[in-house]
């Protein structure tokens, strides 16, 4: 076996070492832990008040969106940083490769715009 695939075969078993551990780990707390299961404990607990009606309620999918869309920005700022430490090491190219993402981006909020995405009511 060659060296660089010996690195992978450790790699392997420190990964399946620590599953087991874990499993193993797991298992004795449950088998030790005390159980003494009643209708409070299974009941959900909403700040100290009793809960009010059914758990399940429909969410409105513009918060989804919301989400998603202030994870995209946030991700874009995540690419942002480096290429702005480092911008001279790039130079002309680095520049036009990252006004094309910062346009595309753009392009995706405006299309959300148009949509109606960003209105929260």
């Amino acid at each position: 076996m060659s060296l660089f695939l010996r690195d992978y075969l450790n790699v392997v078993w420190f990964g399946i070492a620590a599953l087991a551990i874990g499993g193993l780990l797991l298992g004795l707390a449950s088998a030790i832990r005390p159980s003494k299961p009643n209708y409070d404990k299974s009941m959900a607990y909403e700040s100290g008040v009793d809960p009010v009606g059914i758990g399940w309620s429909q969410s409105q999918i513009r918060y989804y969106v919301f989400a998603l869309l202030f994870v995209i920005f946030d991700v874009e700022a995540v690419f942002l940083f480096p290429w702005a430490a480092s911008i001279e090491r790039y130079g002309t190219f680095g520049l036009v490769a990252m006004l094309i993402f910062i346009v595309l981006l753009l392009d995706g909020l405006i299309y959300a715009w148009k949509r109606g995405l960003l209105r929260w009511v």
